[in-house]
């Protein structure tokens, strides 16, 4: 299947996938969060509550991600040297959503949860596709 996309530069086709996929991969997240927030509703547990839930949704959507990050975001396919850099940006990107998402809840107090979630994932998510960016390159053709 031929891709709109295929038309721009590399550099700016990267990019522009890298964010359909993240938008894709956001609202996956997402819907885990807040189903996992629904299934785990209590009152007593306050924030190790979201932290569950945010890591259920955060895994939840990882394994698609990586895989669609080769085929759909970079145009290569799997192999160690890139899942291993899709795990080390995952390791730097997951510390980076956790520490973000108790900060703007407090700053936030006004927003509901899922607006705060796809904040925290879209600034993490930044920071993911520059360190994406040195593991997932593609052989000269």
């Amino acid at each position: 299947m031929k891709l709109p996309t295929r038309y721009l530069p590399r550099v700016v086709r990267t990019a522009v996938r890298f964010a359909v996929l993240g938008i894709s991969g956001t609202l996956v997240q997402t819907w885990f969060f807040m189903a996992a927030l629904f299934a785990l509703d209590d009152p007593e547990k306050g924030a190790v509550l979201y932290y569950t839930a945010f890591t259920i949704g955060y895994i939840m959507e990882m394994i698609p991600n990586y895989l669609l990050s080769n085929w759909y975001t970079f145009g290569t396919r799997p192999n160690w040297k890139n899942a291993s850099g899709f795990v080390i940006a995952r390791v730097v990107n997951f510390p980076l959503q956790l520490a973000l998402l108790p900060l703007f809840i407090r700053l936030l107090p006004t927003w509901r949860d899922d607006y705060i979630s796809f904040l925290v994932i879209f600034i993490a998510g930044c920071v993911n596709y520059f360190i994406c960016l040195l593991f997932f390159k593609k052989k000269k053709e």
